[in-house]
């Protein structure tokens, strides 16, 4: 048990400076750094956390990514600030790179073979429809939990 919080804390930590880093580049105000650090940490560490219940990666990120949006609309509401200010940031560290990574090796591999190898072939579709998933996943997430909260219409 505490090696798995362990694991936790280490990745919350370690998504956190991503986060962090992204947060600069979109030209966030310094003192809202600290809340994309911390919505980072916690979708990124809930992720793992999802994860280690042996839930598909795919809805892990989707959880994850709804997590960070009810998270960042509370940022949003206490410092009057957008809630994508914090969003867009805490999201970095979930995107899919390993995947996506692995799909164009795979594709340069099989344009580099004189015959098409079924095993690429099937590398490149299983890499790149979990690429595109995590990334769908990512986005109606993160939009999910906004169209609900700013909804003006009843939902029935």
């Amino acid at each position: 048990m505490f090696s798995f919080v362990s694991v936790l804390l280490h990745d919350a930590f370690f998504s956190a400076i991503p986060a962090v880093g992204f947060a600069m580049v979109f030209n966030v105000p310094k003192r809202y750094l600290i809340y994309c650090a911390i919505a980072g940490a916690i979708g990124h560490s809930s992720r793992t956390f999802l994860l280690h219940f042996s839930m598909p990666i795919e809805w892990a990120t989707f959880i994850a990514a709804a997590i960070v949006g009810l998270i960042t609309i509370q940022f949003a509401k206490r410092h009057l600030a957008p809630p994508l200010m914090y969003a867009v940031a805490a999201i970095i560290p979930m995107v899919p790179g390993t995947y996506a990574f692995n799909t164009v090796i795979a594709l340069i591999q099989l344009t580099a073979q004189s015959q098409v190898s079924p095993e690429l072939t099937a590398q490149v579709i299983v890499n790149g429809l979990k690429t595109v998933f995590i990334l769908g996943a990512l986005a109606v997430g993160l939009a999910l939990p906004s169209l609900l909260y700013y909804r003006t219409r009843p939902i029935i």
